[in-house]
């Protein structure tokens, strides 16, 4: 049984689309695939994303995993009445990435009626652990002058 709202209408080519023109869009992240219980989305490692040292920038780690959570929090309830804010997020960085991508892995600690906190993996091609990260949203009803 899927943890996401109306699961059997989610498709990742429209959760992608629907993201043009966004922050996460521009520095290149798409959302990969989901299972019942987890979202995954993909960054490469390029001119947009790494430091002056070659390797993945820790606000671009930080980008990442706050889009993937965020976006698997906003699946989890009912878009017509709700919508997910970010709260916090803590990142560890644990390894260094420097080419190819990185992808990462949104599980759910805890769905609540208003919060929810996510646990990111990051990893790089090789399945090696970059970045671990904790997210915390809160759940609130559409503001009226959301349109």
């Amino acid at each position: 049984m899927s943890i996401f709202f109306d699961s059997e209408n989610i498709s990742i080519e429209a959760l992608n689309k629907h993201c043009e023109n966004t922050m996460s869009h521009w520095i290149g992240i798409e959302l990969w695939e989901f299972g019942a219980d987890f979202l995954t989305a993909r960054m490469p490692i390029d001119h947009r994303t790494i430091q002056p040292m070659g390797v993945v920038n820790g606000g671009a780690f930080c980008t990442l995993a706050e889009f993937v959570g965020s976006v698997a929090a906003t699946l989890c309830i009912n878009r017509e009445k709700y919508i997910v804010l970010g709260l916090d997020i803590n990142a560890n960085y644990i390894r260094n990435a420097k080419e190819g991508y990185v992808y990462a892995i949104a599980k759910p600690f805890h769905i609540g009626k208003t919060t929810h906190v996510w646990e990111i993996k990051i990893n790089d091609e090789n399945g090696s652990l970059c970045c671990i990260s904790r997210l915390t949203l809160t759940v609130i009803p559409v503001p009226a002058d959301v349109t």
